[in-house]
């Protein structure tokens, strides 16, 4: 055969037209649905380990059904459903007539009218004429709605890749990188390092959870109605998604909750301040130092410098919006690794290689990772 034929050129420009056309089609759709695909990863490697011990006794497709239906799916729901009710009740009428009281002093007088638009979003009834009822209900019901899809294809994505990973990680090796390759090293050390920073820190955000519910429901038991904190279970529970955050862990949520209760207390009691301060150092020792000193190096590792992926978080977030928590680790794992792998080549004009040329300590060695991955 005459590869050099204009018919065989002709074919082969028209089916790499049709690829590039199919591969923009799907970078739209990945890019239109990007929150929902970072979350299914974040998903995936959250509960992965859990899912091949399944393995070990269940079929693929069983242990993945199990892992999400048992464990994520109710894990989202929970988590939603619980900031939902915390958010209702902090925005409820006592809660925001104390904060208004506490910052009216310095603030000017307009900008509190944002407070009062919140609670009338949230506590305004049944209030209003049909037409706003109506309205107000087609709102709800479409964030709702489109909540839940979200949430669902995230489910559902988490759940193909759990079943099919194995077969995924097959066709890689045998037709784009097989062992040995740059490729397979890069992808291989991108892999480790994700699933090291998504399951340490769904282990983490449990951990900070649990242990905020004991202490905020503890509080509540021993301190006065007049300084009780609202929502303690809700507030627990979003103390624990903000250990997210390396650094930050819980102050996101115990700072600020400690500042309102002590300025409650001083307007009814000053003696009543003793509560607000024993909050504090207990929340310091047991939902920050602890976390950051003990759990955080034994449950997440040590692979990815902690600052890096603190300003993954935190820029992540604040460029992405809520997919940003997500995203953020991910552009910083896909980063690193190719620094380390095959800048330092491309820069001198090398060749690359799957050997680790720079920033040896900062992530994953690929030899390791794939190691791990054939055991």
């Amino acid at each position: 055969m005459d590869l050099s034929s204009p018919t065989l050129d002709r074919e082969r420009l028209g089916w790499w037209a049709l690829v590039v056309a199919v591969g923009l089609a799907l970078l739209f759709v990945l890019h239109s649905f990007v929150g929902t695909f970072v979350l299914a990863l974040f998903v995936y490697y959250g509960i992965r380990p859990l899912n091949r011990r399944l393995e070990s006794v269940l079929s693929p497709g069983t242990a993945a059904l199990v892992s999400v239906l048992v464990v994520a799916l109710p894990a989202l729901l929970l988590i939603t459903a619980v900031v939902v009710m915390g958010v209702t009740q902090l925005l409820s009428a006592g809660a925001l007539d104390g904060l208004r009281q506490a910052i009216q002093p310095y603030l000017d007088p307009a900008s509190l009218d944002l407070i009062e638009r919140a609670r009338s979003a949230l506590t305004g009834g049944l209030s209003g004429s049909p037409m706003d009822l109506l309205q107000r209900g087609a709102g709800v019901l479409s964030t709702v709605a489109g909540g839940t899809m979200h949430l669902f294809l995230a489910v559902t994505a988490a759940f193909y890749l759990l079943r099919d990973d194995a077969r995924l990680a097959s066709w890689f090796r045998s037709t784009v990188a097989g062992t040995g390759t740059t490729a397979h090293a890069y992808v291989t050390a991108v892999d480790d390092d994700l699933g090291t920073i998504y399951f340490g820190n769904v282990l983490l955000v449990g951990i900070v959870a649990v242990l905020a519910a004991v202490v905020y429901n503890a509080y509540n038991l021993l301190a006065p109605a007049a300084v009780a904190m609202p929502a303690p279970t809700a507030l627990a529970l979003l103390t624990g998604l903000a250990s997210l955050v390396p650094v930050v862990v819980g102050k996101l949520v115990y700072v600020p909750l400690v500042a309102f209760l002590g300025v409650r207390a001083a307007r009814a009691d000053p003696s009543l301040l003793v509560y607000p301060a024993a909050l504090f150092v207990v929340s310091l020792v047991l939902l920050d130092l602890l976390p950051m000193t003990f759990l955080l190096p034994k449950v997440a590792g040590q692979t990815t410098h902690t600052g890096l992926v603190l300003f993954a978080y935190i820029l992540g977030s604040m460029l992405f919006g809520w997919y940003g928590l997500f995203l953020g680790p991910f552009l910083l794992v896909v980063g690193i690794q190719a620094v380390r792998i095959v800048l330092e080549e491309l820069l001198e004009g090398d060749p690359v290689s799957p050997e680790v040329t720079s920033a040896e300590t900062l992530g994953s060695d690929p030899d390791e990772a794939e190691s791990t991955e054939d055991g």
